[in-house]
């Protein structure tokens, strides 16, 4: 009668493992579907946006133009790369620490090119305002791939720096190269001081990018009072410049995702956590690498008809591709 019971016990016990698993791998592919399709979405419509920017000689021959191709493929590829990560994490796969850092490095490298990027295009904006005689002198062609380089070298010589520090870290002493939690940059601080130059370059990052576009804004305010201005060209720079800021805001909120993440995790029911982090990831993370996309797409004049055609002319080429036998 104890066998019966015990072994009863056992097979319930067993149905009941199985179906949590069972349940919680559904719950993983439905959030990870939930993500993924307006990941791609965003991509599609980046990938599109990015094509369009190489179309016409006008956008591949004016400063602003060439800034916006650096800005937008910058995000286009960490929209690529966060996603990936986040589909790693959610299927629970356990990277070894030279894989994680080869991704959580080369993410970093393309974190710090969107906020960079935003100070050079407000600068440009600032000069074309407050100095429309010397814009021309001053924002050229060769400047302006310049002033890129200096933003690619720029980040590139802090993922450099990390990657020192990491150098400091014993990893003779690590049982195994296996990672024990998923991959996120807070996973790869594997030392104190990594922890403390990765906090003071962030704040040293967007506290100096936000004074650059305020003053940029400031400047464009009090030349839109002077009286040889152009009015309407002022605050059409001015609502740019207002732009870059949300920008900016919104690259800062991603860098704190995943220690947001952390502190809830401790204190929510892992139900409720899922569904949080679904929302915070698609509003934090994947919107803002399409917002350069939706507010040029939109705003510019002369990207705006070229892009509707172009993903039109796609959008027609798959439903033909899907009708046809």
């Amino acid at each position: 009668m104890y066998v019966r019971c015990s072994s009863k016990m056992s097979n319930a016990s067993q149905s009941q493992t199985t179906t949590t698993i069972g349940r919680g791998l559904l719950e993983r592919v439905i959030f990870s579907t939930l993500t993924t399709v307006p990941c791609c979405v965003f991509l599609f419509i980046n990938v599109i946006m990015l094509f369009t920017l190489r179309s016409k000689p006008v956008f591949c021959e004016t400063s602003r133009y060439i800034l916006l191709y650096n800005l937008l493929f910058a995000d286009t590829v960490l929209l690529a790369l966060s996603q990936l990560l986040y589909i790693i994490a959610a299927f629970r796969v356990r990277l070894t620490y030279p894989v994680c850092g080869f991704l959580v490095m080369l993410t970093n490298v393309i974190t710090d090119i969107s906020p960079l990027t935003l100070v050079v295009m407000s600068l440009e904006r600032y000069v074309a305002v407050c100095y429309p005689l010397r814009h021309a002198t001053i924002i050229t062609i060769r400047n302006t791939e310049v002033a890129i380089g200096v933003v690619w070298t720029f980040s590139s010589l802090n993922v450099f720096i990390q990657v020192l520090l990491l150098l400091e870290f014993p990893f003779e002493e690590l049982k195994s190269e296996q990672m024990k939690g998923f991959c996120a940059k807070e996973n790869m601080l594997l030392g104190p001081m990594s922890d403390h130059y990765n906090k003071a370059y962030t704040y040293f990052v967007f506290i100096s990018a936000s004074i650059a576009i305020i003053s940029s804004y400031i400047g464009v305010m009090i030349a839109a009072r002077s009286a040889s201005t152009d009015k309407a060209s002022a605050d059409k720079v001015r609502n740019t410049l207002l732009l870059h800021l949300v920008q900016l805001g919104l690259s800062l909120s991603s860098t704190i995702h995943n220690p947001f993440l952390i502190v809830i995790s401790k204190v929510l029911d892992i139900t409720v956590f899922i569904r949080i982090q679904i929302v915070v990831y698609v509003c934090i993370v994947i919107f803002p690498r399409c917002l350069s996309a939706l507010i040029y797409g939109i705003r510019d004049q002369n990207i705006r008809p070229i892009l509707v055609y172009h993903l039109c002319c796609q959008l027609k080429l798959r439903a033909k591709a899907e009708v046809s036998p």
